[in-house]
């Protein structure tokens, strides 16, 4: 790339940004915490569900697809789109999946329908992994609380953490359009390669 992106460490803080504080634009802890935070009544209640169904095993085969669905499969058709995947480090610096290593290239252009489509079904199908054995052990109360819990981080997520990610392919991204175009205005390789696939700045 001509430059390194804001994501970047190494690029000074931008002076001329129109957007100040908008977005996530560099890695903060913090960011990375209010995550976790968001996310850990659903680990609680899955994990402590599953087990509580005699099923605490099969947490094994959970942890395995995670472990596929982040390292390889969300880390192509998503994150390999995101500004973060462009530093020049083999480790992943983000709010959400800090910690993935790269192997795969950077696609500055947008995510196509079938990423999309592809990101869904893999993310769905990881959050509802212990729903079947909550089922299977007729621990319908957690079932039922572990659907609350799926439903309101997704709230929660799109709320306050989407509307600021400056991953705007992913189907979640909720930044809006004014911010989105200024941005791209301060990252002319992503912006081109934003172009090429029909987007247009307003």
């Amino acid at each position: 790339m001509n430059e390194p992106p804001c994501t970047a460490p190494s690029r000074p803080a931008c002076k001329d940004c129109t957007i100040p504080g908008r977005l996530m634009c560099r890695f903060d802890q913090s960011d990375m915490l209010h995550f976790f935070m968001l996310t850990l009544p659903l680990l609680v209640t899955g994990i402590g569900g599953v087990i509580a169904a005699g099923y605490g095993w099969f947490l094994l085969g959970w942890l395995a697809y995670a472990v596929f669905f982040f390292f390889v499969w969300e880390a192509r058709v998503l994150c390999s789109h995101c500004p973060y995947w462009a530093e020049e480090n083999r480790v992943l610096h983000c709010h959400a999946n800090y910690g993935v290593i790269k192997i795969w290239k950077y696609h500055p252009q947008p995510m196509s329908r079938a990423e999309q489509i592809q990101f869904a079904v893999g993310a769905i199908a990881l959050a509802l992994y212990p729903l079947v054995f909550l089922l299977l052990g007729r621990e319908y109360l957690l079932a039922a609380v572990f659907l609350v819990s799926c439903v309101s981080w997704g709230y929660l997520l799109r709320r306050h953490v989407c509307i600021r990610c400056v991953n705007f392919s992913c189907p979640m991204n909720a930044v809006p359009k004014t911010s989105v175009d200024a941005y791209l205005r301060q990252h002319p390789v992503v912006r081109s390669a934003w172009e090429r696939c029909g987007y247009k700045l307003d």
